[in-house]
């Protein structure tokens, strides 16, 4: 099946998406890799507020290439998504709903999902250029010390993505 979202996302359009399902997403979303993902972490124990309202947001593994031209980013392929596995369940508790990136999720991560009502999303590995052609606007809102890792709000359309693994816990990977 093919959905057209937008974020942020409904709780009952995720609940529609199931795996091999055809995302085209468009919107704000977030990207953030493990340096980013980390400082969000203490913020949150520290209970400090997020640079974004993370609440039925999407976050984009990946740490772009910088922009030429006039576009608004460079290649923006996705990163391995397990990188940040240690760090989403908090994410997700704290309302993230969508995760874009490559590769597996641990059992942690899944049952997380499964409890909070959240998607992953697979993003084609080494197509970051085509990728990078649905952002229409990308800035930097957080940590730019973390160059290409810092949290950038991208605004994108129609990004095609494949749910990997929908809100049940079902896989591609298994």
């Amino acid at each position: 099946m093919i959905h057209k979202l937008t974020m942020p996302i409904k709780e009952n359009d995720i609940k529609s998406i199931n795996i091999k399902d055809t995302v085209f997403l468009s919107g704000k979303i977030y990207t953030g890799r493990d340096a980013a993902h980390r400082r969000l972490i203490e913020l949150l124990n520290a209970c400090k507020e997020l640079p974004f309202d993370i609440k039925n947001q999407a976050m984009y593994y990946t740490g772009p290439c910088p922009a030429k031209g006039d576009m608004p980013i460079g290649s923006c392929g996705p990163t391995t998504s397990y990188r940040m596995d240690a760090f989403t369940p908090q994410l997700l508790d704290a309302g993230l709903k969508v995760m874009i990136g490559k590769g597996n999720r641990n059992k942690e991560v899944v049952e997380s999902m499964k409890q909070n009502n959240a998607i992953y999303l697979a993003a084609t590995g080494g197509a970051g250029a085509l990728l990078a052609n649905c952002v229409v606007n990308s800035k930097v809102i957080a940590f730019d010390d973390l160059l290409s890792e810092a949290i950038r709000e991208l605004e994108i359309v129609d990004m095609p993505l494949i749910c990997a693994i929908d809100s049940r816990g079902n896989s591609l990977y298994r």
